[in-house]
């Protein structure tokens, strides 16, 4: 395939097609956001409510560590807070929008393949070799980025928000809307930061990230991340290692990628070097053998 599909295409085309990818996108969300409104139970009671009660795994096991080591701080959420409403349709509204926060989760794989299949006949047939597995790892990536916002970030950033006190003589009465926007931010926005190997194979591919720029900048990465997990965090180091390292990880992984990506393109540029010179010594042996040919015949 030596032509691109896409500019088989014209213009009103691929905005045609582009629509067709966006409503089923839409729709799949629509379809799951119903389905999580109507189980409201589940997803309040047993989903984004939790992190906040004593019963959750990772309250729990913090707990038990913290008896185990003599650690009292560890034991985090051990003392729940009521959460209220200060107008007449919130609960409504927080209803929908959590609704539709689960709708976006639930289909996020299903988003991403409508995604790549619009955007896969453009490519070459070795880039879609090159990028095969691109929606199994990027949905892997995010399911595990919203498991470990949901598990790990935001059970600490519940505890640290809901006990925190500028002053004794203020009352902390938190509302049902800021404990929402917490909790769908935090697993949100690790979900996004999971993203990070992707995002550095495609910077990578266009040349826009090196490795030698990713570890140029570890340090800054490495302060950036344990100021967050401080934050967030217990006044603990098994707290803080437990959010900055996989983290970290994430970011080893990308500087891997990108090495592994400059190293293929340097492999590339070599051979089609060579391909080079091996034509012009063809063409001199050519004219060498016209030249004696030519000598003969004289």
């Amino acid at each position: 395939m030596s032509e691109k599909k896409q500019g088989e295409m014209s213009f009103l085309e691929h905005l045609e097609v582009m629509r067709w990818h966006l409503l089923r996108s839409i729709a799949a969300i629509v379809i799951l956001a119903l389905v999580a409104f109507v189980f409201k139970e589940i997803v309040f009671d047993k989903i984004i409510l939790a992190p906040k009660e004593p019963p959750f795994p990772t309250n729990r096991w913090l707990c038990q560590l913290g008896e185990l080591l003599g650690l009292k701080r560890l034991c985090i959420n051990s003392d729940p807070f009521d959460l209220q409403t200060v107008k007449m349709a919130e609960q409504f509204s927080m209803h929908i929008i959590v609704s539709l926060v689960a709708g976006i989760v639930l289909a996020f794989p299903y988003i991403f393949w409508e995604f790549w299949r619009f955007i896969i006949p453009a490519l070459y047939d070795k880039e879609k070799k090159t990028a095969s597995g691109a929606v199994f790892f990027t949905s892997l990536l995010f399911i595990m980025g919203v498991c470990f916002g949901y598990f790990i970030i935001a059970p600490l950033s519940v505890n640290f928000l809901g006990n925190y006190k500028v002053s004794e003589s203020v009352i902390s009465a938190p509302t049902l809307r800021s404990y929402v926007q917490t909790i769908t931010s935090v697993v949100l926005a690790a979900g996004i930061v999971f993203q990070l190997p992707i995002l550095v194979y495609f910077l990578s591919k266009v040349g826009l990230v090196t490795p030698d720029f990713l570890k140029r900048y570890r340090r800054h990465a490495l302060i950036m991340i344990v100021t967050l997990s401080a934050i967030i965090t217990p006044p603990d180091i098994f707290s803080q290692v437990l959010v900055a390292l996989p983290l970290m990880i994430l970011y080893e992984v990308g500087i891997g990628i990108s090495k592994r990506i400059l190293l293929e393109q340097e492999a590339k540029f070599s051979d089609d070097d060579k391909g080079d010179k091996g034509d012009k010594g063809d063409k001199k042996s050519d004219k060498g053998e016209k030249v004696s040919n030519k000598k003969g015949d004289s």
